[in-house]
Protein backbone atom coordinates (compact mmCIF):
# COMPACT_ATOMS: atom_id res chain seq x y z
CA UNK A 1 0.00 0.00 0.00
CA UNK A 2 1.26 3.63 -1.20
CA UNK A 3 1.79 5.60 1.80
CA UNK A 4 1.57 9.85 1.07
CA UNK A 5 2.44 11.61 4.31
CA UNK A 6 1.07 15.16 4.76
CA UNK A 7 2.73 17.86 6.61
CA UNK A 8 3.13 21.37 6.88
CA UNK A 9 3.68 24.09 9.52
CA UNK A 10 1.72 25.14 12.51
CA UNK A 11 -1.39 26.91 10.66
CA UNK A 12 -1.07 25.93 7.66
CA UNK A 13 -4.04 24.12 7.70
CA UNK A 14 -3.02 20.28 7.28
CA UNK A 15 -6.56 19.28 8.99
CA UNK A 16 -8.41 21.38 6.23
CA UNK A 17 -6.32 19.22 3.52
CA UNK A 18 -6.68 15.34 5.42
CA UNK A 19 -10.79 16.18 5.11
CA UNK A 20 -10.52 16.97 1.31
CA UNK A 21 -9.32 13.70 1.33
CA UNK A 22 -11.32 11.73 3.48
CA UNK A 23 -14.16 12.99 1.54
CA UNK A 24 -12.48 11.69 -1.89
CA UNK A 25 -12.79 7.95 0.34
CA UNK A 26 -9.11 8.12 1.05
CA UNK A 27 -8.02 6.66 4.94
CA UNK A 28 -6.35 9.46 6.89
CA UNK A 29 -4.62 8.81 10.19
CA UNK A 30 -3.58 12.01 12.33
CA UNK A 31 -0.46 11.04 14.10
CA UNK A 32 -0.93 13.93 16.65
CA UNK A 33 -5.03 12.84 17.91
CA UNK A 34 -3.51 9.01 18.04
CA UNK A 35 -0.15 10.36 19.89
CA UNK A 36 -2.89 12.26 22.13
CA UNK A 37 -5.04 8.78 22.59
CA UNK A 38 -1.83 6.78 23.61
CA UNK A 39 -1.00 9.49 26.26
CA UNK A 40 -4.02 8.57 28.38
CA UNK A 41 -4.13 4.86 27.00
CA UNK A 42 -0.21 3.97 27.22
CA UNK A 43 1.06 3.14 30.80
CA UNK A 44 4.55 2.63 29.56
CA UNK A 45 3.91 6.31 27.69
CA UNK A 46 2.56 7.17 31.27
CA UNK A 47 4.92 6.23 33.37
CA UNK A 48 8.32 7.23 30.93
CA UNK A 49 6.45 10.71 30.51
CA UNK A 50 6.70 10.93 34.42
CA UNK A 51 9.48 10.08 34.69
CA UNK A 52 11.11 12.65 32.48
CA UNK A 53 8.43 15.74 33.59
CA UNK A 54 7.76 14.39 36.98
CA UNK A 55 4.39 13.63 38.92
CA UNK A 56 2.87 16.90 37.50
CA UNK A 57 3.25 15.54 34.22
CA UNK A 58 -0.62 13.90 34.39
CA UNK A 59 -3.45 15.61 36.29
CA UNK A 60 -6.45 13.27 37.15
CA UNK A 61 -5.04 10.49 34.40
CA UNK A 62 -5.15 13.59 31.72
CA UNK A 63 -1.85 14.49 30.13
CA UNK A 64 -1.16 18.13 31.90
CA UNK A 65 -0.74 20.51 28.74
CA UNK A 66 -0.18 23.95 29.86
CA UNK A 67 2.51 22.47 32.88
CA UNK A 68 4.34 20.44 29.94
CA UNK A 69 3.89 23.08 27.61
CA UNK A 70 5.63 25.65 29.84
CA UNK A 71 8.37 23.14 30.21
CA UNK A 72 9.35 22.32 26.29
CA UNK A 73 8.55 26.34 26.14
CA UNK A 74 11.52 27.11 27.97
CA UNK A 75 14.15 23.86 27.26
CA UNK A 76 13.76 22.49 23.40
CA UNK A 77 15.49 19.67 24.22
CA UNK A 78 12.58 18.60 26.74
CA UNK A 79 10.59 18.16 23.16
CA UNK A 80 12.97 15.61 21.34
CA UNK A 81 13.45 13.34 24.62
CA UNK A 82 9.08 13.46 24.68
CA UNK A 83 8.84 12.80 20.85
CA UNK A 84 11.55 9.98 21.75
CA UNK A 85 9.06 8.19 23.86
CA UNK A 86 6.20 9.06 21.63
CA UNK A 87 6.18 8.85 17.69
CA UNK A 88 8.12 5.00 18.04
CA UNK A 89 4.82 3.87 19.56
CA UNK A 90 2.61 6.12 17.04
CA UNK A 91 4.73 4.53 14.49
CA UNK A 92 3.36 0.74 15.18
CA UNK A 93 0.05 2.21 15.73
CA UNK A 94 0.13 3.41 11.96
CA UNK A 95 1.29 0.12 10.87
CA UNK A 96 -1.50 -1.90 12.53
CA UNK A 97 -3.69 0.74 11.36
CA UNK A 98 -2.42 0.50 7.64
CA UNK A 99 -2.94 -3.58 7.88
CA UNK A 100 -6.97 -2.59 8.14
CA UNK A 101 -7.16 -0.51 5.24
CA UNK A 102 -7.78 -1.32 1.69
CA UNK A 103 -7.27 1.47 -0.66
CA UNK A 104 -4.53 2.17 -2.83
CA UNK A 105 -3.07 4.63 -0.95
CA UNK A 106 -3.77 5.83 2.97
CA UNK A 107 -2.65 9.55 4.21
CA UNK A 108 -0.34 9.87 7.67
CA UNK A 109 -0.40 13.60 8.89
CA UNK A 110 2.41 14.28 10.83
CA UNK A 111 3.34 17.84 11.51
CA UNK A 112 6.97 17.10 11.98
CA UNK A 113 7.18 14.47 8.84
CA UNK A 114 10.44 15.86 8.01
CA UNK A 115 11.61 16.77 11.65
CA UNK A 116 11.74 13.04 13.20
CA UNK A 117 12.72 11.59 9.48
CA UNK A 118 9.15 10.31 8.91
CA UNK A 119 9.14 11.05 5.63
CA UNK A 120 11.86 8.61 4.51
CA UNK A 121 8.97 5.84 5.11
CA UNK A 122 6.40 7.56 2.38
CA UNK A 123 6.35 7.03 -1.05
CA UNK A 124 5.11 10.18 -1.43
CA UNK A 125 4.79 13.68 0.43
CA UNK A 126 2.52 16.73 0.59
CA UNK A 127 3.51 19.91 2.27
CA UNK A 128 0.87 22.44 3.14
CA UNK A 129 1.68 25.98 2.92
CA UNK A 130 0.47 29.07 3.94
CA UNK A 131 1.21 33.15 4.18
CA UNK A 132 2.94 33.32 7.48
CA UNK A 133 0.39 36.18 8.88
CA UNK A 134 -3.06 34.01 7.05
CA UNK A 135 -1.01 31.39 9.74
CA UNK A 136 -0.84 33.52 12.90
CA UNK A 137 -4.78 34.83 11.73
CA UNK A 138 -5.89 31.36 12.22
CA UNK A 139 -3.93 30.00 14.88
CA UNK A 140 -4.59 32.99 16.93
CA UNK A 141 -8.24 32.35 16.33
CA UNK A 142 -8.17 28.45 16.70
CA UNK A 143 -5.78 28.32 19.76
CA UNK A 144 -6.41 31.50 21.67
CA UNK A 145 -2.43 31.74 22.10
CA UNK A 146 0.04 34.63 22.01
CA UNK A 147 2.17 35.06 18.70
CA UNK A 148 5.48 34.20 21.36
CA UNK A 149 4.11 30.89 21.62
CA UNK A 150 3.06 30.73 17.83
CA UNK A 151 7.01 31.98 17.06
CA UNK A 152 8.55 29.67 19.83
CA UNK A 153 6.56 26.28 17.94
CA UNK A 154 7.30 27.00 14.36
CA UNK A 155 10.94 27.19 15.35
CA UNK A 156 10.80 23.80 16.21
CA UNK A 157 9.68 23.27 12.66
CA UNK A 158 11.55 23.15 9.37
CA UNK A 159 10.60 26.25 7.58
CA UNK A 160 8.41 25.97 4.17
CA UNK A 161 11.00 26.10 1.99
CA UNK A 162 13.40 23.16 2.97
CA UNK A 163 10.24 21.06 3.45
CA UNK A 164 9.18 21.93 -0.03
CA UNK A 165 12.57 20.95 -1.51
CA UNK A 166 11.96 17.13 -0.44
CA UNK A 167 7.99 17.02 -1.20
CA UNK A 168 6.45 15.88 -4.42
CA UNK A 169 3.39 17.82 -4.24
CA UNK A 170 3.02 21.38 -2.63
CA UNK A 171 -1.02 22.63 -1.54
CA UNK A 172 -0.90 26.84 -0.97
CA UNK A 173 -4.21 26.52 1.18
CA UNK A 174 -5.08 29.69 1.06
CA UNK A 175 -8.66 29.29 0.06
CA UNK A 176 -11.21 26.21 0.27
CA UNK A 177 -11.99 25.96 -3.05
CA UNK A 178 -8.60 26.34 -4.43
CA UNK A 179 -7.44 23.90 -1.35
CA UNK A 180 -10.56 21.54 -2.96
CA UNK A 181 -9.09 22.06 -6.88
CA UNK A 182 -5.43 21.10 -5.36
CA UNK A 183 -6.20 18.00 -3.57
CA UNK A 184 -8.23 16.80 -6.42
CA UNK A 185 -5.28 17.04 -8.49
CA UNK A 186 -2.67 15.36 -6.29
CA UNK A 187 -5.33 12.38 -6.11
CA UNK A 188 -5.91 11.71 -9.62
CA UNK A 189 -1.92 11.81 -10.04
CA UNK A 190 -1.34 9.58 -7.32
CA UNK A 191 -3.61 6.48 -8.60
CA UNK A 192 -2.51 7.21 -12.14
CA UNK A 193 0.94 6.78 -11.03
CA UNK A 194 -0.51 3.58 -9.22
CA UNK A 195 1.49 1.70 -5.94
CA UNK A 196 5.19 3.10 -6.50
CA UNK A 197 7.40 6.27 -7.58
Amino acid sequence: MTIVGLTGGIGSGKTTVAKEFLALGVPVYIADEEAKKLMLKSKIIKRKLIQLFGDEAYVDGALNKPFVADIIFNDSSYLKKMNAIIHPRVAKHFKKWMLKQTTLYVIKEVAILFENGGHKYCDYVITVTAPIELRFERLLKRDQTTKRKIKAIMKNQWSDDDKIKLSDFVINNTTLENTKKQVAEIHKQILKNGVNL
